[in-house]
């Protein structure tokens, strides 16, 4: 069973940067692709496979947001640029195995997290 827990959510001005993360319990973590969701509807954001040779955007987030990964501290991140007011969302981050590849479809990641709630005032 793997557990994730995200951070660094908050408020901040149409413009503005955010870095989410996410820290994973499990020691295996270079097991799992992972990916960044937001909202009710778990609308894919970013996904990173588990050595971090791919990544995979939305077309909304793309030039913006950056998906990132460091193995050794089990903790995948989430860099948000120019945040805009449809930003506004809880995001949560998932794990999948890797054999699945970085799927966008949220009902193939086994685990979730929390989430955390990122609001951008306009």
């Amino acid at each position: 069973q793997v557990q994730l827990v995200e951070s660094g959510g908050g408020l901040v001005q149409t413009g503005g940067s955010l870095r989410l993360s996410c820290q994973a319990s499990e020691g295996t973590f270079s097991s799992y692709n992972m990916a960044w969701f937001r909202g009710k509807e778990r609308e894919f954001v970013a996904g990173i496979n588990w050595s971090a040779g791919y990544t995979r955007y939305a077309d909304s987030v793309k030039g913006r947001f950056t998906i990132s990964r460091d193995n050794a501290k089990n903790t995948v991140y989430l860099q948000m640029n120019s945040l805009k007011a449809e930003d506004t969302a809880v995001y949560y981050c998932a794990a999948t195995y890797c054999s699945r590849g970085v799927v966008i479809t949220g009902n193939e990641y086994d685990y979730w997290g929390q989430g955390t709630q990122v609001t951008v005032s306009s």
